[in-house]
């Protein structure tokens, strides 16, 4: 691992970018207040500041300050109410009912409002029992407000100031991925690789590559400065992310039949040279992903052009020395995948030809698509959508309901006196942080917590046992504040260390020397929040994963069928949409990735909630593969026409009845007999014919030492073609006999309970 770079990556991200803004907002205030001697006193203004903080998803401008003036108007609102009925138990319970409910449900229009009710919930417990309220309610009221709009205030003057930061640094994220990606598949070209090992590296590196995608994608296209304004900076930006989406599917394409190509050429050496090549082109990557999160312009690492020569100088030379006619076909294929290699060569050398912010490039730039048809899809702020979501058949409303009854179990916890519990909002704020919707999620959550807290609070006792320099004290504050926000989304685990770090640090500026009381409530409180959040989500309408299987199933095998016919299109139409084409992509790399979510998901689940693992595994690794193996078809899109030798007609009638009859056996509808009938059809294609000239000829005459890397027969691509059509059809066929297996019981949609 390179260390250097892995810390480039992580200082120059949107997320470090984000923790530092939030703990300045926090920290600046309070040292104010510490040096007026009034901190205890406006403890609510860097709390609140905080928490509107956390509810800043990242998104276009409008949509993130919309965001966080709902979380202020509900934090405010959420901190009145609870301080004022404070004293009055049964209402206590009806409140926690009430916003239990409604903040939990609100989550169907999107994590940005799942994140402001999470939140809200969050400010419940806090006020819930009038331990940081004081006596004067409205008083700590507006303080909390104050501090809510202070984070609002510091959002829009950083948001002026630098209006193209987040889309950059999310657009660059976009290339670190793909770099991991990259990486991923140099590992198939090693001695020996672990193909189940890497295949599930792969799937879970595409969930990765698809949320942020669809992240950025929101970003980049809902922002007016971006797509509006005719700045240099713009429309790199805009140029950047669809080119990092062109690259993904190149990267796709790269996608071969690894174990012919182990047996073939697995004792040349040659294949490490392939791996150390895409080792070099995924650092590449890595260079530009940190030059755009950081600002910067980036220049090459190594000489791509002579990197490349030198890989296809060493497959020249194994050429001369080892192809015959026997193995011919093998020569082809590993002919191809440089041909593959040197497109993503060649793709990197135009991006950082786009870091010099050429002029003329810039201004050139149209996409000529409409973004709007690109945008991820997202449930309209209609009340009839939240009221129809008022079911046992919503995953939503089940998990509102369970979170209402963890938060009522949690409260009663909380009250009996012989626990002895100091801080009973931890437990509240421990299941709110938990729970999620699905069981899988929620189980990991709860394990990451309980082992982050407890570990975060030896390190905590220790520090303040050993340490009582103040200026020391609260360096180390600042940076644990900062590491925590940093990590909150991409690893919990650090996020809750780091937290529970600088909640021991906080308490002890605020009432110092109850160390002991603080490791103990700590521990004690999370361990009954994790309890009660477990239990619940357990046993209290559970949402299990297989029951979300075959909806997700369905999905990736329409949108691979509509991806099949899009790029069979370029090879029969006459003109050809290309937006209509680069939707289908995007649809099919989606639902892909769901499905592959939800698998993971399931692995997570109870045993016996694990139904049909195996057949469901094989579905999502043969949805994979057909995607890719699209992918790779689709690179020959722009000279379609050059292969009459290729039946292309038959082809598309023959794989399109195999994805059909996969689908219509998921749906549990009958086909006609035709469909059968084209599935069988064997394409007249005469490269076989070829192939066997081309056989004798090397037989008969010494092989030519040509040395031309941008030289590709056309009976190299041909047979290419065909084994790519080969290919899709055995791996379609192979997920329809799979779906065969699935029995009717298996591919209900109800939630079981």
């Amino acid at each position: 691992m390179n260390y250097a770079t892995e810390f480039k990556k992580f200082a120059t991200s949107q997320y470090i970018f984000s923790a530092v803004r939030i703990t300045l907002a926090i920290v600046v205030p309070s040292v104010i207040f510490a040096y007026f001697g009034i901190l205890k006193e406006f403890f609510l203004f860097p709390l609140a500041t905080s928490f509107v903080g956390l509810t800043d998803q990242p998104g276009p401008f409008v949509r993130r300050r919309n965001s966080l003036i709902l979380a202020i108007v509900c934090f405010f609102f959420v901190a009145l109410i609870a301080s004022i009925i404070k004293d009055y138990p049964p209402l206590i319970y009806v409140e926690i009912v009430v916003f239990g409910l409604f903040f939990s449900i609100i989550g169907v229009y999107g994590q940005r409002f799942a994140a402001v009710g999470s939140l809200s919930l969050v400010v419940l417990a806090i006020f819930i029992d009038g331990h940081l309220t004081g006596t004067d309610i409205i008083k700590s009221s507006l303080i909390f407000l104050a501090g809510s709009i202070c984070y609002l205030l510091i959002f829009l003057v950083v948001s002026t100031i630098q209006p193209y930061k987040l889309a950059g640094q999310m657009i660059g994220e976009n290339y670190l991925l793909l770099a991991d990606y990259l990486k991923i598949k140099s590992k198939f070209y090693l001695d020996k690789p672990e193909f189940p090992t890497l295949y599930s590296e792969v799937i879970a590196e595409q969930i990765k590559i698809k949320n942020l995608q669809e992240e950025t994608r929101e970003t980049v296209f809902k922002t007016r400065k971006i797509v509006n304004e005719s700045t240099t900076t713009s429309r790199l930006l805009m140029l950047m992310f669809l080119n990092s989406i062109d690259l993904h599917e190149k990267l796709m394409t790269s996608d071969s039949d690894y174990k012919k190509i182990q047996e073939s050429f697995g004792d040349t050496g040659f294949l490490k040279i392939i791996s150390e090549y895409l080792e070099k082109l995924s650092a590449e990557l890595s260079n530009i992903g940190i030059a755009l999160q950081s600002g910067t312009k980036a220049k090459p690492i190594l000489n791509i052009e002579e990197e490349l020569h030198a890989v296809f100088q060493d497959y020249f030379d194994l050429r001369n020395q080892k192809m015959n006619s026997d193995n011919l076909e093998n020569f082809m294929i590993m002919r191809l995948i440089l041909v593959r290699i040197t497109d993503i060569s060649e793709e990197i050398k135009t991006i950082y030809k786009v870091f010099s912010q050429d002029q003329k490039l810039a201004k050139s730039l149209s996409t000529g698509l409409d973004l709007e048809k690109f945008l991820p899809n997202t449930q309209k702020l209609n009340v009839k959508v939240l009221w129809n979501n008022f079911s046992l058949k919503s995953s939503h409303f089940r998990h509102s309901v369970r979170i209402v009854l963890a938060l009522l179990i949690g409260y009663l916890f909380s009250k009996l006196e012989f626990l002895g519990i100091g801080h009973s909002y931890w437990i509240l704020i421990t299941i709110v942080a938990i729970m999620r919707p699905a069981y899988s999620t929620t189980k990991h959550r709860n394990l990451l917590r309980l082992y982050g807290t407890f570990a975060g609070a030896i390190v905590a006792y220790l520090l303040l046992l050993g340490i009582s320099n103040g200026t020391i004290l609260f360096a180390l504050l600042m940076l644990n504040m900062i590491l925590c926000f940093s990590f909150l989304k991409a690893n919990y685990f650090w996020a809750v260390f780091f937290m529970t770090i600088y909640i021991f640090l906080s308490f002890n500026f605020l009432n110092p020397g109850n160390v002991n009381m603080i490791f103990k409530d700590r521990i004690f409180d999370t361990a009954i929040g994790g309890l009660v959040a477990f239990g619940v989500s357990y046993f209290i309408l559970p949402v299990w994963e297989h029951t979300q299987n075959l909806d997700l199933m369905k999905k990736a095998a329409k949108s691979n069928l509509r991806y099949f016919n899009a790029v069979m299109d370029f090879f029969s139409a006459e003109k050809i949409i290309i937006e209509e084409y680069k939707l289908k992509r995007k649809d099919a790399i989606i639902d892909l990735a769901n499905l592959s979510d939800n698998f993971q998901r399931m692995i997570s689940d109870p045993k016996n909630q694990q139904k049909k693992l195996e057949n469901i595994h094989q579905f999502v690794n043969t949805s994979h593969l057909i995607t890719a193996y699209i992918a790779s078809f689709s690179q020959y899109s722009k000279s379609a026409k050059k292969y009459p030798e290729i039946d292309f007609e038959s082809w598309n009638r023959k794989i399109s009845a195999e994805l059909l009859r996969t689908s219509l056996i998921l749906e549990q509808k009958k086909f006609h007999e035709n469909i059968r009938e084209e599935s069988a059809l064997q394409p007249a294609d005469s490269v076989q014919k070829l192939m066997e000239i081309r056989k004798k000829e090397i037989t008969e005459s010494e092989i030519s030492n040509l040395r031309d890397p941008n030289r590709i027969t056309h009976l190299t691509e041909l047979k290419n073609l065909q084994e790519i059509l080969e290919l899709i059809y055995d791996v379609a066929k192979e997920q329809r006999k799979g779906a065969e297996k699935l029995e009717p019981e298996t591919q209900s949609t109800m939630v079981k309970q």
